[in-house]
């Protein structure tokens, strides 16, 4: 940040995004830039995606490795928000977040190049997953969903060993949600990585929607907040980076969509290149990153509300999983019943199907964005973002333990 940084203040809603928009221009510049680029280097080494009858539908090689391109101008936009006159109390992202993008498109670099074992690309998720925890990234999250439902948020104990070891129960459940979330998000975009064009579109939606919920919690931000904020972090952080991750949460969420509709220019039906495990991994992870930092208050709910706009990746690995499992396979077994199959066979053109996709995407961010504003005027009490998120994902589990049985009936028909 430069040195004569503005103060919170009363900023309206589109100050705000005008003093974060060279973010938005310059990741998608880059990745614009960077996409025809890292394609020709793939398509002169080999590294392409063949064609086959069973899943893939492109009828001619695809270069692969689009996800450095899209790692390329996520990188130029942080690096852009760095240089902000941006409010004081604003922290920039941080960079193990940075690190963490580079675990994870490293080892989904290794899987496309050169087929990597997958417990390689698990173990540059847990890194990142790491890498979050020590900066307090969701950790928080444990603490204030054990608050609100056992109205404490400190569990622990301690070992009567020289002199006493004490064990903070809390915190290792912060850091196994973390753990489980990047994990969860990672795979969840790679998933839906099916169709051309169908997860940097849904990205950005999901990008979109992560935005303005992130704008509304910069806009109501309070001096309670940020003294707050002040008193749990480390004086050195508080001090020197500022107090609330809100500005850096804002930051992301363009920069993923800058990234996202650059890379969609040669991403969309007929695609000329593909993100790869490299690209579909940074995007789940980019997602997670910033749906936790939703939480650096302790409202639980706000996270939840991020998961719901995260919801197509969701939806699709949880049908997968309750549909596999109903039908006695592995939870990783392929198929070609994902919701891009099922829509592509309705509505019979790649382009109509991921428009279809695109628009559930748009209803469950509607969904995510309506809970949070609701929520921020009062209009609604908290537990009722969590009877949604469970009444969603909820319903959308037993669709998928349906979808089991009746696969399980005509295969013994």
């Amino acid at each position: 940040m430069s040195g004569a940084a503005t103060p919170v203040g009363d900023l309206g809603v589109w100050t705000l995004v005008a003093l974060y928009v060279p973010v938005l221009i310059v990741s998608w510049a880059v990745t614009l830039i960077a996409t025809p680029i890292v394609r020709l280097i793939a398509i002169r080494t080999g590294v392409v995606d063949r064609p086959d009858e069973a899943r893939k539908l492109h009828r001619r090689p695809v270069a692969y490795l689009g996800g450095v391109a899209v790692f390329i101008g996520v990188l130029a936009g942080i690096a852009t928000s760095y240089l902000l006159d941006v409010p004081i109390a604003f922290r920039p992202v941080p960079i193990t977040v940075v690190l963490g993008m580079i675990a994870v498109v490293a080892t989904g670099f290794g899987d496309d190049v050169w087929g990597w074992d997958p417990r390689l690309k698990i173990m540059g998720q847990l890194i990142a997953a790491a890498g979050l925890s020590m900066y307090g990234i969701g950790t928080q999250t444990a603490a204030a969903f054990l608050g609100y439902f056992l109205g404490t948020s400190q569990l622990g104990f301690e070992i009567p060993l020289f002199g006493g070891i004490p064990i903070d129960i809390t915190e290792w459940i912060g850091v196994a949600i973390v753990a489980v979330m990047v994990l969860g998000g990672c795979n969840a975009s790679n998933l839906i990585d099916g169709l051309d064009g169908l997860l940097s579109g849904t990205t950005a939606i999901i990008g979109g929607g992560l935005l303005v919920i992130s704008l509304m919690l910069a806009l109501h931000l309070t001096s309670a907040d940020l003294t707050h904020l002040g008193e749990t972090l480390p004086p050195e952080v508080a001090n020197v980076e500022g107090l609330t991750l809100a500005g850096a949460r804002i930051a992301l969420c363009l920069a993923l969509i800058g990234a996202c509709v650059g890379f969609l220019a040669f991403n969309f039906n007929p695609a000329l290149i593909f993100l790869g495990d490299a690209g579909s991994l940074l995007l789940g992870y980019l997602c997670v990153v910033i749906i936790l930092t939703l939480g650096e208050l302790g409202q639980t709910h706000f996270v939840l509300a991020g998961l719901i706009v995260f919801g197509l990746p969701i939806a699709d690995t949880v049908l997968a999983i309750f549909r596999r499992k109903i039908q006695g396979l592995s939870a990783s077994s392929p198929d070609a019943n994902h919701l891009h199959h099922i829509l592509l066979r309705h509505l019979g053109t790649v382009k109509q199907a991921v428009l279809g996709m695109w628009g559930i995407e748009v209803i469950f961010a509607m969904i995510g964005v309506a809970l949070v504003a609701l929520s921020t005027a009062g209009s609604i009490r908290v537990l009722a973002t969590y009877v949604v998120f469970i009444g969603v994902f909820g319903a959308i589990a037993v669709i998928g333990s349906l979808m089991g049985l009746r696969a399980g009936r005509e295969k013994s028909s």
